[in-house]
């Protein structure tokens, strides 16, 4: 008999990645996608009734505030939905006794460093966004349900809103982009992500503590290498300016560092390059782009 995993988040990039490689678990897996109007994560009650009547053996929790500068004026919410819904899944899973995967992020990391972050670094947010998703790990921590937190950075994919999109557009409306060079981590595919999840799922779910891993695709690059590589891909010229952090000031401090030590996500699962990655998902992103512009 199928085990049940409850997705919440499923409209994101990463919960519509998730659906994408879920008819590949099909006899293993049941997935339940949730979002906001069909579970509300701040309902503490809610949640206990959903995973208490659907047998749930998994959450894996896609949802979260994301808007990082809005967060910076907008803090209660940021918090409702980053830490007290987190603390609200986590003590759901325990009540089951079912695995629970929570997504984090590099904001977590004040981004001051100069060599790949291992999973135990000292944490040291500098915005809103960061602390409330540092909270949230530590929500999940303290609950000591079974599971793990994946922090990862720089997602985009087909789907939503994202950072190649953006430059696709920019390039469309623009004479030339200005890009900041001197922030530099690593893309992440929505759809690598959603694979590794899964890989932590199967392999992890007997262990009874919160685990960290940390996920990106491989490779350092800045702002600007990604976007001179979104263009290449994308056949458009338009000229591409690199500039400093300074010159393009927002509500929200960014990590100038994010890359990750990648050695334990890469024991269990095979990582790809980014350029890889982004080569190959390039037709569908702009597949979906063009036909949202017309």
């Amino acid at each position: 008999m199928a085990e049940t995993i409850l997705v919440t988040g499923a409209n994101g990039q990463l919960g519509k990645s998730l659906q994408e490689i879920s008819s590949g678990f099909s006899g293993k897996y049941h997935f339940l996608f949730t979002d906001v109007d069909t579970l509300d994560i701040t309902d503490k009650a809610a949640l206990l009734r959903v995973v208490s009547d659907e047998k749930v053996s998994c959450i894996i929790n896609a949802a979260g505030y994301t808007d990082v500068n809005k967060a910076e004026s907008d803090v209660e919410k940021a918090y409702l939905l980053n830490e007290t819904a987190v603390a609200n899944l986590a003590e759901a899973a325990k009540s089951v006794d079912a695995f629970f995967v929570h997504i984090s992020t590099d904001y977590v990391f004040d981004g001051t460093a100069t060599e790949p972050y291992p999973v135990d670094a000292p944490t040291g947010p500098v915005s809103v966004y960061g602390k409330s998703k540092l909270a949230g790990e530590l929500a999940a921590r303290r609950v000591q349900c079974r599971g793990a937190i994946i922090r990862t950075a720089w997602l985009y994919s087909p789907y939503g809103n994202n950072f190649v999109k953006t430059m696709l557009r920019l390039a469309d409306t623009r004479d030339s982009i200005s890009v900041v060079s001197d922030q530099v981590g690593c893309p992440t595919l929505a759809l690598d992500l959603a694979r590794f999840i899964m890989t932590v799922v199967d392999n992890k779910k007997s262990e009874n503590q919160m685990d960290i891993y940390h996920f990106s695709d491989k490779g350092k690059i800045s702002w600007y290498d990604f976007t001179v590589e979104i263009l290449r891909l994308a056949n458009k010229n338009c000229p591409i300016n690199p500039i400093p952090t300074s010159a393009y000031p927002t509500p929200a401090a960014r990590p100038s560092y994010s890359v990750f030590d990648l050695s334990k996500s890469e024991a269990i699962f095979n990582i790809p390059d980014w350029r890889e990655s982004l080569a190959g998902v390039m037709p569908k992103i702009l597949h979906h782009y063009e036909n949202n512009i017309r």
